[in-house]
């Protein structure tokens, strides 16, 4: 067995995961472009989508996470009240690196 090959079972899981992405975005395209006029609790409820997709991808690595990331979140928060995103992704990246290898804080 080389080590690109995979079983059958994880290349079925593979197909079955697009598919279902696919049909999931399609439909979401299919049923907002069949509405004349979107209802306020709709409009509503996908302004709220992007907080709730950030919130469910910082929230967990900074509860559970250790100082060096904690640091990191909290300097890119006050870096993001000022600049744009890719200036945030790389000071924060520098304030984890710091953490770790300058300050020996973190695995």
């Amino acid at each position: 067995m080389s080590a690109l090959s995979i079983d059958a079972n994880t290349a079925l899981l593979i197909v079955v995961a697009a598919i279902a992405t696919y049909f999931t975005r399609i439909g979401g395209y299919v049923l907002m472009s069949s509405m004349k006029r979107i209802p306020p609790r709709v409009e509503s409820a996908l302004n709220a989508v992007p907080a709730a997709v950030l919130t469910t991808l910082v929230a967990p690595p900074f509860i559970y996470g250790g100082w060096d990331i904690k640091i990191a979140m909290v300097v890119a928060l006050v870096v993001g009240l000022r600049f744009p995103g890719l200036t945030i992704l790389a000071v924060g990246w520098a304030a984890v690196m710091a953490a770790r290898y300058g300050f020996g804080i973190g695995p």
